[in-house]
């Protein structure tokens, strides 16, 4: 069961499984500025079944960030089966199946979002997860696979019967990628037609936003994704927004801050020099919109170590004066 209630005691907002993003150092970050849980970057059903160490390493949960799901990827219902039993190990609150990736890479190999053209195959993936594992079962699709597709009701309806506690569904198909804007009413659609839980997910870069998805769809939670790079705040924000609290924008300080801890802590995990440059990307997110940002941004992916960053931030520092 996915107990959505003892969920929203945690946050109003969830953090998205992105790629090469949500490793477990941004997953501890924006648990601790209050997303409601997390869920790991997507992991090879196949890989686990070839006994690889890089995508069992993806599975990984620190207790900082829990409760966190892992989730996996791949079109053959016994693999998926087993490697969501692999998983088990890690202590996760939930099994996550991704059938929302538009990756190429991913959907040529019939996976992610390329699942939902076999809607029956999106079922017998369900059913088999469901029957390995003793967790909840959660699925995360998009409205289609096509650009004019929309079967997104007609795949969460189908998950439901064959187990899924849970359906995030993103608003927009796979061949807009991240065009355009995130359909609503297709997130509307999916939560009227199901009895489980629902969690929105696209275009959330603000409370403002989170409300009107609430809003506007009925749905049990919001998922952030993009909105969140560089902004772990975002989660305080949402959530202050619906309790009533009072909320204060970090400053300059408290954004470098955290953009340092973060960066720390990927080298803590990885060593320095493939930390340091994994976290390039996250300190270029978290200095978007200062002054002179392409001149930061560029020195930002020429960092070699944890000093050149304390030089980083000198100089960012220097640019508001």
């Amino acid at each position: 069961m996915f107990d959505i209630e003892s969920i929203r005691k945690n946050g109003y907002a969830c953090l998205a499984p992105m790629a090469g993003v949500c490793d477990t150092a941004f997953r501890e970050i924006c648990k601790e500025y209050g997303s409601a849980y997390c869920v790991t970057e997507m992991v090879s059903a196949k890989g686990i079944s070839y006994n690889s160490e890089k995508s069992a390493k993806l599975m990984e949960i620190s207790e900082n960030e829990r409760p966190c799901a892992v989730q996996i990827f791949g079109d053959e219902p016994k693999t998926m089966a087993k490697a969501a039993e692999f998983a088990l190990q890690f202590s996760p609150f939930a099994i996550d199946i991704n059938m929302g990736c538009p990756a190429p890479k991913i959907c040529n190999n019939s996976s992610g979002c390329a699942l939902m053209k076999n809607p029956h195959l999106c079922g017998e993936i369900v059913k088999a997860v469901k029957n390995a594992v003793d967790i909840p079962v959660t699925v995360k699709i998009r409205k289609g696979f096509e650009k004019d597709s929309n079967n997104a009701v007609e795949v969460a309806k189908i998950c439901e019967q064959n187990g899924a506690d849970a359906i995030t569904v993103h608003g927009r198909t796979r061949e807009q990628y991240y065009s355009g804007r995130s359909d609503l009413d297709v997130i509307k659609a999916v939560k009227e037609s199901v009895s489980v839980p629902v969690i929105g997910n696209g275009d959330i870069v603000s409370a403002k936003d989170a409300k009107k998805m609430y809003d506007y769809t009925g749905c049990d939670l919001v998922m952030v994704g993009r909105g969140a790079l560089g902004n772990p705040f975002i989660f305080s924000e949402i959530n202050a927004f619906f309790t009533g609290d009072e909320y204060k924008s970090p400053d300059i300080d408290e954004r470098l801050s955290v953009m340092k801890r973060h960066a720390q802590r990927i080298v803590e995990l990885n060593g320095e020099y493939i930390g340091i440059r994994m976290a390039r990307k996250h300190v270029a997110y978290y200095i978007k919109g200062f002054k002179s940002a392409a001149h930061l941004r560029t020195l930002a992916f020429s960092l070699e170590s944890l000093t050149d960053l304390d030089r980083l931030i000198e100089i960012c520092k220097e640019t508001i004066k």
